[in-house]
């Protein structure tokens, strides 16, 4: 029988991937077999040795995760003193000790710090400056309490007081402090120890353009900051609103207010005193959630008091209705 010629049967794509190319040519030095390759890893284990490298991956690792850092050995020694949390203490290599480092190491061992050496290109690669005088400390992240957690608290040690007779009762009723706009540490810090001072259940503050509680807040409050609890919330707004679902009053400190601090009728009930920034003062939206705005009568030589000051004397001011109308009510039982 004859066969017919023509054209034959093609694979119709089924041997396709075969025709792919494999890309381009490695370079020598990512070709295991080349010694371009074993060049590249005996300079990088080279390199991995050089113990200027190894000081400087260090340090990195170590800015990398810390969240403060108090350096110089004034700082280090007060935030030791008022028991800032810490986690370790970096002391340069061959450091002059006097009486402050001599004090620091011994609070150091006290509070069970990790206590490690280093040499002078270490510390100032962790300290980004050569300023530190050879004294480090790293900061623990301070431990924000929930909005939730702050009211529970504060309403089960009022209904402890209930049963109490006298400025007791009263001045056991829930007050908070917030902060709208605060950047400063530092006033966060002094808040955060008048609101201890003055009795409040806590300080609540935005996560977004505020003020955290850093190293700097907790040496300002003298330590307040270990007593006193700190909630961050998404939305101040919608927090003060969430508040006033359970029962709680708010009030905005602002110059233009139309009743003076201490003055406004909610002193004796729940609650919530907003303080704003120096400069813009309380954001529109926070303002309007406000159930009164009240201002501190100050002399005209002076535009505006410190976010700090203001927030200690209108929590002194609530404090003083609240005994005022503690003892008014128990005299005339």
């Amino acid at each position: 029988m004859a066969i017919k010629k023509g054209p034959t049967k093609g694979s119709g794509g089924k041997h396709r991937n075969k025709l792919k190319g494999y890309g381009p040519t490695p370079k020598a030095e990512d070709r295991v077999y080349h010694k371009a390759y074993k060049a590249k890893k005996v300079a990088e284990r080279r390199q991995m040795a050089d113990p200027r490298l190894a000081a400087r991956r260090r340090a990195a690792k170590f800015a990398s995760d810390s969240d403060d850092l108090v350096i110089g050995r004034n700082a280090v020694l007060e935030a030791l003193r008022v028991g800032v949390p810490s986690s370790q203490l970096y002391i340069a290599t061959r450091i002059e000790h006097d009486d402050r480092t001599r004090d620091i190491v011994r609070l150091a061992g006290i509070q069970g710090l990790h206590l490690l050496e280093a040499d002078r290109l270490e510390m100032d690669r962790i300290a980004r400056s050569s300023n530190h005088q050879g004294v480090i400390l790293k900061v623990q992240p301070y431990q924000y309490s929930s909005l939730h957690e702050l009211v529970e608290r504060a309403e089960k040690k009022a209904r402890a007081m209930e049963g109490v007779n006298g400025p007791a009762r009263i001045m056991a009723r829930p007050l908070f402090i917030a902060l709208d706009g605060v950047t400063d540490p530092q006033n966060l810090g002094a808040v955060i120890r008048s609101a201890a001072a003055f009795g409040a259940n806590g300080v609540i503050l935005p996560e977004r353009r505020s003020a955290s509680v850093t190293a700097a807040a907790w040496k300002v409050s003298a330590g307040a900051a270990a007593h006193m609890p700190v909630a961050r919330v998404v939305n101040l707004t919608k927090a003060i609103e969430s508040l006033r679902e359970r029962g709680y009053y708010t009030v905005g400190l602002d110059g233009g207010g139309d009743k003076l601090v201490g003055e406004t009728g909610f002193e004796t009930d729940p609650l919530v005193v907003v303080l704003g920034s120096e400069g813009k003062g309380l954001s529109r939206l926070v303002r309007e959630a406000c159930d009164s705005i009240a201002g501190i009568p100050i002399s005209s030589m002076v535009e505006s008091l410190n976010a700090s000051v203001a927030a200690g004397i209108s929590l002194y001011a609530v404090a003083r209705a609240r005994r005022e109308a503690g003892e008014a009510a128990a005299a005339a039982k």
